[in-house]
């Protein structure tokens, strides 16, 4: 990639539900204020939650640095996923060459740490085991580098990778050029009945870093029903500043976030808390734009207990997205906009920031976890070197006896409290725990979400960030709608929740250790709230 110049859950969410066209079947929309929508019907419209995600990374590695630091980091949370390719392609940046060999000296220096890393958690795979899904993608840029004798590795990886028979989706991150996968489909649709490609692509989960080529519109046109998160943007990169991805550490070059807190992504933090750490550390890079603008492509697929994987619009580590058509589209898909009118959605959350000012923008759907998941970032690089003994691990939270990571549905009444009781969750190193429960109103249903500012009128969104990302106390300061639900006792190990109006809301918990550094785990509640 080159870096330079939870909606509601009424919304539409793309899955394997197609015509035989591969098209989306019509929108069908959950009850929002008059009602909680039902269970099984919220269950047709996201995926089921997955501990482990299937992934492939088609990445332009060696273009220039952040696709590197990217690599690093996701080879120390590879036991997070099942790696299932990692593919070497171009893009508007690197148009005529590809460099598997960039990743394969990555791996080298992962076996070096592996047997560290198995200390602190199971699952590490092989060294071998990656370097056999090492791939070159299509050698050229975009769709000239596509056609019906241009099979590539990396295309052929990924049709093997969705014929298997796992019942797990199958996600493409696309950290540079998407032609690769444009091949992989286009081959499908030539040589397989449509119905056979329908459940192809009913498999497939593409979140793309932009578009660094011209094959992410020709994906999104010729297979609608593919379900893909982007921005659509020019390949000119000219665009990447509206993009919620440079939430991760794009505040300095792109000027787009105000109230983030760019502490951990400082040199001098990054020297001695992922540099300075073993054979994995020596080999990030210094940036030249900004740090690991492809990481918001996978870090939501962790399994931190947010469960942001099921559905764009659930908000987690890897942003927040909206089921819409964005403008010049000739489809919907996951991306950004909105506005901020009563009932509809938008892709920006409204955050505190750094200095203690309210911001509303897409990137704040990144940045506002920053700390935690760079902390966690650091936590699992020092793993790479240091025992167990010598080293933090992530709290283990349990809501109301229930363990693992997956979110909790419960139903609710207006006005009948439910009592939320994390008493359970424990530190595996006997650090002391700071619990913290907080409503994530983009999340949910029912009432709109978005604030009223003085004089009763609510700003007009378009597809661009919060007028610059100007603090809302700038601009008036909001009016504070009315709650959907409140929360008692929002920073003890009990709270207590008052649903307040009928619909569906995400109440979070975030436990933090004290250990250094200090790793955060969550859980996601979601109650569906029927009228008193």
């Amino acid at each position: 990639m080159k870096t330079i110049p939870f909606a509601s859950l009424a919304l539409v969410t793309l899955v394997s539900a197609m015509s035989g066209t591969g098209r989306p079947q019509p929108p069908t929309v959950a009850p929002r204020a008059d009602g909680p929508p039902d269970f099984e019907a919220l269950a047709a419209r996201i995926d089921p939650y997955v501990a482990t995600q299937r992934v492939i990374v088609l990445t332009d590695i060696a273009n220039e640095p952040d696709d590197q630091m990217s690599m690093v980091r996701f080879l120390v949370y590879s036991n997070e996923f099942d790696v299932e390719g990692l593919v070497a392609g171009t893009s508007t940046w690197m148009r005529n060459r590809v460099r598997p060999d960039v990743i394969d000296t990555l791996i080298d220096a992962y076996a070096q740490v592996r047997p560290n890393l198995l200390t602190h958690a199971a699952g590490f795979p092989e060294a071998a085991s990656l370097r056999r899904v090492v791939a070159s993608g299509q050698a050229g840029y975009g769709m000239q580098a596509v056609g019906p004798d241009r099979m590539s590795s990396g295309a052929e990886l990924i049709l093997r990778a969705a014929d298997r028979r796992d019942p797990r989706p199958l996600w493409i991150t696309v950290w540079g050029g998407a032609n690769t996968l444009a091949q992989a489909l286009q081959h499908a649709r030539a040589t397989r009945p449509a119905r056979d490609v329908d459940a192809l692509v009913a498999k497939l989960r593409v979140y793309a870093i932009s578009d660094q080529d011209d094959a992410g519109p020709w994906i999104r046109r010729e297979f609608p029903g593919l379900h893909y998160i982007a921005l659509p943007s020019t390949p000119d990169g000219e665009q990447y500043a509206l993009a919620t991805w440079t939430g991760i550490s794009g505040d300095r070059f792109y000027r787009n976030a105000p109230g983030a807190d760019f502490t951990t992504f400082t040199d001098d933090w990054v020297d001695a808390n992922v540099r300075a750490h073993g054979p994995l550390g020596k080999l990030y890079p210094y940036p030249c734009c900004i740090h690991e603008g492809d990481t918001p492509s996978f870090l939501g697929l962790i399994d931190n207990g947010l469960a942001s994987a099921r559905s764009p619009s659930y908000g987690g580590w890897g942003g927040r997205y909206v089921w819409r058509q964005y403008y010049g589209e000739r489809r919907p898909s996951w991306t950004q906009g909105g506005d901020a009118y009563p009932g509809r959605d938008t892709s920006r959350d409204t955050v505190v920031g750094s200095d203690g000012r309210t911001y509303t923008s897409d990137q704040a759907t990144i940045w506002r976890w920053r700390e935690a998941f760079q902390h966690d970032f650091a936590a699992r690089m020092r793993w790479t070197i240091e025992g167990a003994a010598h080293a933090n691990h992530n709290p283990i939270v349990v809501v109301n006896g229930r363990a693992g990571k997956a979110p909790i549905e419960l139903h609710a009444q207006v006005g009948a409290p439910v009592v939320l009781d994390a008493a359970a969750t424990s530190d595996p190193d006997g650090d002391r725990l700071t619990f913290r429960w907080f409503f994530y109103p983009e999340a949910g249903t029912g009432i709109p979400h978005q604030p009223v500012f003085a004089g009763g009128r609510a700003p007009i969104g378009g597809d661009t960030p919060n007028e610059g990302g100007i603090p809302s106390s700038a601009r008036g300061g909001p009016r504070e709608p009315p709650p959907r639900v409140v929360i008692e006792h929002a920073e003890g190990p009990r709270a207590t929740v008052v649903p307040k109006i009928a619909g569906t809301a995400h109440v979070i918990l975030a436990v933090e250790d004290s250990g250094t550094p200090s790793l955060t785990s969550y859980r996601r509640i979601i109650l569906a709230i029927k009228p008193g």
